[in-house]
């Protein structure tokens, strides 16, 4: 019962549910089959099994009704399957199930955490008053109370990691929009301080140039040599800051790194030791580097991650290692991507995921092999 569905705890449905929570409230529902115990057991007669034929269809309703309605049918539903129970009980003691399924819906419900244990212990106490009024066993209510409690009590924990969890999630989405949008504004400051002025002054010697032309045109040819040399110097400072976009330096990448998976909430372990790398080597790794910590932040749900570059053996070693879910599927765009990079390098791209992922990267020091990469 610990991983009910993402409409219970957050009382809506959520569009991009996975196949697992869709099918949460079947995976439990088998626990309702306890209902038909006692009858089996005791040969019941056709019109007992009528009633708990009956009972099982409005099990049915208020179950599958805590998981798919909002607010404040999903209450009617709690407090229908609660009444359920004790209706049944007295007939019925395998009815206790429905107790035990109202208390592990409730902390998914309420948000409180002292909320959601003043519900369960009021559901318990109303079990506990019926069976001293009709003088029931106390065996029933060891039975529904004692579980009620150890369920109800661990869903209270569960409930609250899972809103967390969301809370982090949706911390995270924020953060990515943010980083965005100042990296939109960014570069649009620097194309706006690379061409602004110097696309002004070829207009006005263009302009020039052009009254020129039949009155002097020597100057005017001086004019058009300069436009010219301000283009290709506009062309270079423009290819220029688009190498800047496209990678940083490896040091400046590790740095950048290793923040954002502080950010994330990672505990982060980073060496980088010395390697000689070329200009395009450089700017590989930092891609690589790049791509890896992303898909650490956003699939791997780890704790810990480290960053190691290392010369060996004449090779630059990379290890990029998380203690995350792992990952055994089909690859990504994203480490094809690093895969395809490594291997223009001459090197190689290993994953690991035995514990976690762990992403080992080697590639000979020889720039000849990297010549015309970038």
């Amino acid at each position: 019962m610990s991983n009910l569905s993402d409409n219970v705890i957050h009382n809506r449905k959520l569009p991009d549910v996975s196949r697992y929570r869709r099918m949460v409230p079947f995976i439990w529902l088998p626990y309702s089959l306890f209902f038909l115990l006692t009858p089996v057991f005791e040969h019941a007669s056709a019109r007992r099994w009528l009633e708990t034929g009956i009972g099982a269809v409005f099990l049915f309703i208020f179950y599958f009704g805590l998981f798919w309605s909002k607010k404040p049918w999903n209450w009617f539903c709690l407090a229908g399957l609660t009444a359920l129970g004790l209706i049944f009980i007295p007939s019925n003691p395998s009815a206790a199930c429905f107790i035990i399924y109202s208390c592990a819906f409730v902390p998914f419900m309420v948000q409180r955490e002292r909320t959601s244990i003043k519900i369960i212990l009021t559901i318990i106490a109303l079990s506990a008053l019926e069976i001293r009024l009709l003088h029931l066993s106390w065996a029933i209510f060891i039975y529904t109370g004692g579980f009620a409690v150890v369920i109800g009590a661990g869903n209270i924990f569960f409930a609250q990691r899972n809103r967390a969890n969301e809370k982090l999630r949706m911390a995270q989405e924020e953060i990515e929009h943010l980083a965005k949008v100042a990296e939109r504004e960014r570069i649009a400051r620097d194309m706006h301080d690379v061409l602004g002025h110097t696309l002004s002054v070829i207009i006005l010697k263009s302009e020039l140039a052009g009254k020129l032309i039949d009155l002097d045109p020597e100057r005017a040819k001086n004019e058009i040599r300069d436009v010219e040399q301000t283009s290709r110097q506009a062309l270079s400072d423009v290819r220029h800051t688009i190498r800047g976009y496209r990678a940083q330096s490896l040091t400046a990448e590790f740095k950048q790194a290793k923040a954002t998976l502080e950010t994330a909430g990672l505990t982060v372990t980073s060496e980088a030791g010395e390697v000689n790398l070329t200009p395009a080597q450089e700017s590989v790794c930092a891609l690589i580097v790049r791509e890896a910590v992303t898909n650490v932040v956003r699939h791997a749900e780890a704790r810990t991650c480290s960053l190691r570059l290392a010369p060996l053996n004449d090779k630059c070693l990379i290890e990029i290692q998380d203690d995350g879910r792992g990952c055994n599927g089909i690859e990504g765009n994203g480490l094809r991507g690093m895969r395809e990079r490594v291997e223009a390098l001459g090197g190689t791209l290993e994953r690991e995921s035995t514990k976690g992922t762990k992403l080992i990267i080697q590639f000979p020091l020889d720039s000849a092999k990297v010549a015309g990469i970038l």
